[in-house]
């Protein structure tokens, strides 16, 4: 019997405010909260990875599936049968950095006006 398949990623998932790059910490690079995000629902392949990370190249998505990896947050997991397969999913310590980056967007959201007048006098300054 196989395992349900979870549903599929939604290519417009991510909310335009968060994450975002006025947020004032990141995790990893650039993409890596994005994937925590796309991962929160389980594991998912590579190719589903891409779908709401439209903006990714695949050399970047592996070099951050990588650094996750490494950081503990994410891990890979091969499978093998007639139709071998790759899937990366959340550690406990990956799924425990979601309340945190729930909570950095509401912050992002609540200050949202603050952070652009200080990023557009830092431009203009």
């Amino acid at each position: 019997m196989s395992e349900p398949q979870p549903v599929p990623l939604d290519p417009e998932m991510f909310d335009p405010v968060c994450p975002s790059p006025l947020v004032p910490f990141r995790i990893g690079d650039k993409w890596a909260t994005l994937i925590l995000r796309c991962l929160e629902g389980g594991p998912r392949r590579f190719s589903e990875l891409k779908v709401p990370l439209r903006g990714i190249t695949s050399k970047s998505l592996t070099q951050s599936l990588r650094g996750l990896e490494r950081d503990g947050f994410v891990v890979r997991e091969e499978y093998e049968g007639p139709v071998r397969r790759v899937e990366y999913a959340l550690t406990p310590l990956g799924r425990g950095l979601l309340g945190p980056l729930d909570a950095a967007c509401a912050w992002t959201r609540e200050h949202w006006d603050e952070l652009i007048d200080a990023r557009e006098a830092g431009l203009s300054g």
